[in-house]
C-alpha cells in the first residue's frame, strides 16, 4: 500500500539479479548435485506465481499480507541459497 516501499522493493528485486552474478564466484557442480537447492529452486518458482497471482488482486486486506509475506520469503531464497550451497 506504501508507494514509496513498493518502488524500493521493485527496485531490490531487479538490483538483486545484477548484483547476484557478481558475488558468485564458486565453482560448483550442476542442481542434481545439490538436491536442497533443487527444493529452493522450485520454492522459488513457486513464489515468484504466487507474487504474479498477487500483483494482479486489489489492494485489500488479506492480500496486501499475503504480498507482504511473500515479498519476504522472495529476498530470504537470495539469502538462503548461498549458506546452503555451502
Amino acid at each position: 500500500p506504501n508507494k514509496l516501499g513498493g518502488v524500493i522493493a521493485l527496485v531490490m528485486s531487479i538490483a538483486i539479479l545484477f548484483i547476484l552474478p557478481i558475488l558468485h564466484t564458486n565453482k560448483s557442480q550442476g542442481l542434481q548435485f545439490y538436491p536442497i537447492n533443487q527444493i529452493l529452486f522450485w520454492y522459488m518458482i513457486i513464489i515468484i506465481i504466487l507474487l504474479t497471482w498477487i500483483g494482479a488482486r486489489p489492494v485489500e486486506a488479506p492480500f496486501i499480507l499475503t504480498g507482504q509475506i511473500l515479498t519476504v520469503l522472495y529476498f530470504s531464497y537470495y539469502i538462503l541459497n548461498p549458506m546452503i550451497s555451502k
